[in-house]
């Protein structure tokens, strides 16, 4: 049998491999699978149609419906750039916090339910427990739904309540944004910029979608919000471009230009609205583009599409977590998880994890060694639950 490794131990393995999500995860899911299986735990991988990537799913305990499944990525942002003052794959304890890329998010998560799967089979547990391992979370929760959907498929008793283990100081976190990308490329046409009326500049057409972006912001925010998105900081569905590129020289009416426009959407809005809108808006600027010359346009692909977390009335994952964490509070935030995906498929979802996400995706990333504990005794408490 394979030795067991307490929680700490097991996290200190998952931050040793270096899984930036443009690289390959296999070797932390062959450590996974290759340790479950030395406790007597099978698992089963979903490849990425690469088969450079794989999400992993496991089930421990009788063979029926009701299972607490304890869902986390395993994939971490890059480092490229950042001023680490350690060698981010190895973690370091230093004035009671514990320093690594992924000790927050969220490879210290799935430290504590890899731990807990296991304890779950030593104790024989009379309500099952799954664990979820997906992968490219970090680039639009892209990995997480052909997890899901195999697990679907495969006729393991479905799960009662997801508890997808982001960080959130341990508060129980029950709605989140939804999140929609798209990839754009704007098609221009070149001259010299002393006869722009004779071209097509794609970075200045683009600046007008960009600048649309600014227009609804504005509107959205002078809104009254609704209720079911009142909680959320802004209350109101974002527009957002962060990178541009394009052009050749200073004077050239630049031939190309890219960028990656997202939505983050509130509960109470539709994204299929939003979409539409940007298609509209879209259609309107190429017209004017091919007004001018032809061989122009706009291209677009949707890169992601997450959908939010919508707060459930009785759902059996937030009423699980709450009896464990005594938190009562409302609580939502503004960024995207996988929480909305396993929603999406029939699951009960909720987000309680340790750690802050301020600390996510910066250098010298840390999880305080009181908040890695809060998880531990959170997964004593749910084993317990589970006998």
């Amino acid at each position: 049998m394979t030795t067991t490794l307490d929680a700490r131990a097991l996290m200190e393995r998952l931050i040793s491999f270096p899984t930036v999500s443009r690289d390959s995860n296999l070797e932390l899911i062959d450590f996974v699978e290759g340790y479950l299986a030395g406790h007597g735990i099978a698992s089963t991988r979903v490849p990425d149609t690469t088969g450079m990537k794989a999400a992993l799913y496991a089930h421990v305990g009788p063979q029926v419906e009701g299972a607490v499944v304890l869902s986390g990525h395993t994939d971490v942002v890059p480092v490229d750039g950042q001023a680490w003052d350690s060698n981010p794959f190895d973690v370091i304890e230093k004035d009671g916090k514990l320093y690594g890329r992924g000790t927050c998010d969220m490879k210290g998560f799935d430290a504590l339910a890899i731990w807990a799967l296991v304890e779950a089979k030593k104790r024989g547990v009379t309500r099952p427990l799954q664990l979820a391992l997906s992968y490219d979370e970090e680039v639009g929760c892209t990995g997480a739904p052909v997890m899901i959907d195999a697990m679907v498929a495969s006729g393991m008793p479905r799960g009662a309540a997801a508890v997808i283990g982001e960080p959130s100081m341990m508060k129980v976190v029950t709605g989140h944004k939804g999140g929609i990308g798209f990839e754009v490329h704007v098609r221009g046409f070149e001259v010299h910029s002393s006869l722009i009326h004779e071209g097509v500049n794609a970075i200045m057409f683009g600046a007008k979608l960009i600048d649309w972006c600014n227009e609804m912001n504005a509107e959205n925010a002078a809104k009254t919000p609704l209720v079911t998105d009142a909680e959320f900081v802004p209350p109101y569905t974002t527009l957002h471009v962060g990178m541009v590129s394009g052009g050749t020289a200073h004077n050239i009416t630049a031939k190309d230009c890219n960028f990656v426009l997202t939505f983050r959407t509130v509960p109470g809005e539709s994204g299929q609205m939003w979409v539409e809108a940007f298609e509209a808006k879209v259609a309107e600027i190429e017209a004017q583009m091919q007004a001018i010359h032809p061989d122009t346009g706009i291209d677009y692909s949707r890169k992601f599409d997450v959908p939010g977390l919508k707060p459930e009335i009785e759902g059996s994952a937030e009423e699980l977590v709450r009896l464990i964490t005594g938190d009562n509070a409302v609580n939502v935030v503004s960024y995207g998880t996988e929480a909305g995906q396993f929603q999406e498929r029939g699951y009960s979802a909720v987000i309680c994890g340790p750690g802050d996400i301020a600390q996510a995706h910066q250098p010298n990333e840390f999880i305080t060694i009181e908040q890695f504990q809060a998880g531990e005794k959170f997964m004593q408490q749910l084993l317990d639950s589970l006998n």
